[in-house]
């Protein structure tokens, strides 16, 4: 990760203002900001890691991801083929998130299966929000939407340029 990655990047979001996303290396990730609720994720220390993933792991046995300082549930997909398979699902308080690519460059937030926002990042703490007209879009959104794409990045390739990049590696 470069040095950016341990200075806080701030943003101005369309709906709620200053939102600031501290990435500390692979080790942890705050979002947080005058409108919305603080976000943390932390990454087992010593736990292995991946230098493609900004927090260092999929596994959800290694993070813990807190909102307003109480923990949530936590649930990346391994990421292998499909655009699905890096999806990332979290549950606070009987709400289910859920963010997934459903671009190359980005990942659409639901909330409780509602589509209400589009995020992008390529995993160096910047990430840019745009806020769905006929969503009703909560501080809560933000705060998660923020945190999973700024650890986990967004977007990914369609699954039939992967297998043609799988099958091109293979060939001599």
């Amino acid at each position: 990760m470069n040095d950016t990655a341990h200075t806080p990047i701030s943003t101005t979001d369309d709906r709620f203002g200053d939102v600031s996303v501290h990435l500390a290396g692979q080790e942890s990730l705050v979002v947080e900001g005058e409108q919305i609720p603080r976000v943390t994720l932390d990454r087992t220390p010593g736990s292995e890691r991946e230098d493609h993933i900004a927090i260092g792991t999929r596994d959800p046995e290694q993070l813990t991801m807190t909102i307003d300082g109480r923990q949530v549930k936590l649930d990346p997909a391994k990421g292998k083929l499909s655009r699905r398979s890096y999806r990332v699902d979290v549950e606070h308080e009987g709400t289910a998130y859920r963010l997934v690519p459903d671009s190359i460059p980005s990942s659409r937030l639901t909330r409780d299966g509602i589509h209400v926002g589009d995020f992008s990042s390529d995993g160096d703490g910047r990430v840019i929000a745009e806020w769905r007209e006929d969503a009703e879009v909560e501080p809560l959104d933000a705060s998660v939407g923020y945190a999973l794409a700024a650890a986990f990045g967004t977007g990914a390739q369609p699954m039939w340029m992967m297998a043609i990049d799988a099958v091109s590696t293979a060939l001599p």
